[in-house]
């Protein structure tokens, strides 16, 4: 198990430098950082002089080291843009991503998995019928539109919910939170359900394929054969195994909310670090829209790694074959 975690870290580590490389060379030619912070009358000489300060003069290879150095420290520099601290903002913005993303995640397991273990067990009555032809929606469309389609009625119609912004916060310590003011849970309704509709679709129909396939195996059959009670055999039996291809998705899903949350949050003028990337790309601001993609990656990598830990919790099978292979060397 240690072994297997070690070497899960190395992996990590040597895609955290692949993502590193990626966004180093990849912003470099969005465009000329110097025409971002100063304006059109400044002289060449001022604007050679901010280049120097800044490094952009030195080669490829040497930005290159600096930029890993740094970023092993926790260190992007400058923003090109406000000229402040990178981490320091992105640190501001990132307890807002991140709740909004947890929000959206509950919500698809409380409603996605319970959805399809019921469209599972009970495949051809109307309910299920209808809750797959509605989890079409969640699919068919595009993040933006559901996000438009729900202030227009829960906001301007109803007047129910606030169609923008993060409501009343809380501060503590250096993260911000929703969690202790009503209207700031108010602010979370919408975004989170726009965020999260897609996965729980997903998680829906996931959950639903994987149970109809168990209910038919033959553990299943010897299971009624043997007199267990329908609860245990669908919640003790089937969908417990059903939980490994559940948590695999689960996880990369997870990712995929932090990592494109920056729509919604665009839609709902939700303060995080996805629209903070927007308005980097605007201004070509390098060692913001560097950071960000390094956040996202790391956030993928831990997620990853969680993801393969709780392999072993939940599939015996697993564990099994970890301890042959230690018994074979």
């Amino acid at each position: 198990m240690l072994a297997f975690i070690l070497r899960r870290l190395m992996q990590s580590v040597a895609v955290l430098l692949a993502v590193g490389m990626v966004s180093f060379f990849l912003f470099r030619y969005v465009g000329d950082p110097i025409n971002a912070m100063v304006g059109q009358d400044t002289p060449a000489v001022e604007r050679e002089a901010l280049r120097q300060k800044l490094g952009l003069d030195d080669p490829a290879p040497v930005q290159f080291v600096r930029f890993i150095t740094n970023a092993a420290h926790g260190e992007f520099g400058l923003s090109y843009r406000t000229s402040e601290p990178v981490n320091r903002m992105i640190l501001e913005r990132l307890p807002a991503t991140l709740e909004l993303s947890f929000c959206a995640a509950l919500f698809a397991l409380l409603v996605g998995v319970p959805m399809g273990v019921y469209t599972g067990l009970y495949p051809r009555h109307w309910t299920s019928r209808l809750l797959q032809a509605v989890s079409l929606i969640g699919i068919s469309l595009p993040t933006f539109l559901i996000g438009i389609l729900l202030i227009l009625f829960f906001s301007v119609i109803l007047r129910w919910l606030p169609s923008f912004g993060r409501g009343e916060t809380v501060a503590i310590g250096w993260w911000t939170t929703n969690f202790l003011r009503w209207k700031g849970l108010e602010a979370l309704i919408l975004p989170s359900i726009t965020l999260g509709l897609f996965q729980l679709t997903l998680l829906m129909r996931l959950v639903r394929s994987e149970m109809l396939e168990v209910m038919r195996t033959d553990y299943i059959k010897f299971a009624r054969a043997r007199g267990l009670t329908n609860r245990a055999i669908n919640f003790g039996h089937a969908l417990k195994n059903t939980l490994v291809p559940v948590i695999t998705v689960t996880g990369l899903q997870l990712g995929s909310l932090i990592a494109f949350a920056l729509v919604t949050e665009t839609v709902f003028a939700w303060p995080g670090v996805g629209q903070l990337f927007i308005q980097s790309v605007q201004f070509s601001d390098i060692p913001v829209m560097a950071a960000y993609l390094m956040l996202i990656g790391l956030f993928f990598v831990i997620i990853n790694l969680a993801v393969d830990l709780l392999y072993f919790v939940v599939d015996p099978r697993l564990r099994g074959q970890m301890g042959m292979r230690s018994g074979a060397h």
